[in-house]
């Protein structure tokens, strides 16, 4: 039976691998901070508690505290490491520069420290996974591949460019097997609300329910490539089967706006006039923006056989709808 730890489990993209991990018959472990509030809602219809018999594990943890991942790590014993944990929100990272660089860039330093020790001690091999971002890309022009060059616009890019970079570092320094998944932007019903897709899709259906008036936004300019979460984590898993650790970019290959987001998910619930439900709250709005992002996933389409599936309208729709049942909402 393969083993495999996971930073960030609890996490939208953790959730969705923890399932694919176990229904291919994998004992999982992952690392969850430690709070006084219960932070396991994505996992709690997998999990059983220490003394059931399961294949889930739960180590308290946090990518800030080198001895607790290390702890994880021997107490695992795992054959694969996925680096899903970080401080993922763009704009916070502005507020929150060295928190962001500590969690999302060292973090990923104190994994690849650990990995290289604990395989210097055992004679064990550890595959890693770092998740890269779309957001290290920045403003280069688009399309961006795997030879585009990084021109990341937040301290959260700079802190992924950083990790991405040591990732490939390890890699060709102490010949750890670690690849890179340099995702775009992918979404879920397991969104975060304060992630625009999630703030747009519970807001329409919060403006449904008659709890709510407005939705405020920021840039509604920007574009993105918008992906299926779901589908993303089996090429993850994908990359750490290969024969060779590679770096991959992983995406649809369409670019959308904010503001197509906004018109199809209020279209979705039969709403038309979508101009008199938002507002525009320049808080929202970065210091400086990313402009346009389209991934070109030729690459993995050829090496990994993975292609997206789901595509813009898709999403739209799985989460609209996901958010309606929530409410008790009937189209």
């Amino acid at each position: 039976m393969k083993k495999a730890l996971i930073t960030g489990i609890t996490g939208q993209d953790g959730s969705y691998l923890v399932e694919l991990l176990l229904e291919k018959g994998y004992e999982v472990h992952g690392i969850i901070r430690r709070a006084s509030t219960f932070n396991t809602l994505r996992i709690n219809h997998l999990y059983k508690d220490s003394h059931s018999n399961t294949k889930l594990f739960l180590h308290y943890g946090d990518l800030s505290d080198a001895n607790s991942l290390r702890k994880a790590i021997f107490e695992a014993y795992p054959d694969e490491v996925y680096n899903l944990g970080a401080q993922s929100h763009v704009k916070v990272s502005f507020d929150m520069p060295e928190y962001t660089m500590d969690i999302t860039g060292l973090g990923t330093l104190r994994l690849l420290e650990i990995i290289k020790d604990f395989q210097a001690r055992t004679g064990k091999q550890i595959k890693f996974y770092q998740a890269s971002s779309s957001e290290m890309f920045g403003s280069s022009p688009a399309p961006q591949n795997e030879k585009t060059a990084f021109h990341p616009r937040s301290p959260y890019g700079c802190a992924k460019v950083f990790a991405h970079h040591l990732t490939i570092n390890y890699r060709e320094a102490y010949g750890i097997f670690s690849a890179c998944g340099i995702l775009f932007n992918h979404e879920s019903p397991r969104r975060g609300e304060t992630f625009v897709t999630k703030k747009i899709t519970r807001g329409i259906v919060r403006i449904a329910a008659g709890l709510d008036q407005k939705i405020y936004l920021g840039n509604l300019d920007s574009r993105r490539d918008w992906g299926y979460a779901k589908e993303y984590v089996e090429v993850m898993w994908k990359m750490l089967q290969q024969p060779e650790p590679d770096d991959y970019v992983i995406g649809t290959g369409e670019t959308h706006s904010v503001k197509e987001f906004v018109e199809a998910a209020f279209r979705h619930v039969g709403i038309n006039n979508w101009q008199d439900y938002i507002e525009i709250d320049p808080r929202y709005y970065r210091p400086s923006e990313v402009d346009n992002l389209i991934a070109d996933s030729s690459k993995a389409k050829e090496k990994l056989g993975w292609v997206a599936n789901v595509k813009f309208d898709d999403l739209v729709k799985i989460m609209i709808e996901a958010d309606l049942k929530e409410y008790g909402i009937k189209k």
